[in-house]
């Protein structure tokens, strides 16, 4: 099941998700103030590449402080833009009974865009 939903997760936007978050995520490596967060929308455009299967886990205090203020950071330029969007995607997509395992997927990628920093895909 989990492979044949990445295919079709694939085949209807996926790769079209994860190729914008690749090109975002080489924009905001230009500068090097912009690499942590350009390295946390690699981390999206991972998880928007094969999302069944992966499980988004928390690395507990391995940032600290560091951690909670770039997750601000991140929400004030715009990680709740990110997050809205896919859970505006998840509920259109859990409208019906087919889009509900798809739509799980955007809410899962929505908890990644919120607070990317401190966690890990499995």
């Amino acid at each position: 099941m989990k492979f044949s939903g990445n295919i079709i997760w694939l085949i209807f936007g996926g790769i079209i998700i994860s190729i914008e978050y690749l090109i975002a995520s080489i924009g905001m490596m230009i500068t090097i103030i912009g690499i942590p967060f350009g390295l946390q929308t690699l981390k999206l455009a991972r998880l928007a590449l094969w999302p069944f299967g992966s499980v988004v886990t928390d690395r507990g205090n391995s940032g600290g402080c560091l951690s909670v203020i770039m997750n601000l950071l991140w929400i004030c330029t715009g990680g709740i833009c990110i997050c809205l969007t896919h859970l505006v995607f998840g509920l259109i997509l859990c409208i019906t009974i087919i889009g509900i395992p798809f739509g799980m997927q955007h809410f899962k990628m929505a908890t990644l865009a919120l607070t990317p920093f401190g966690k890990r895909i499995d």
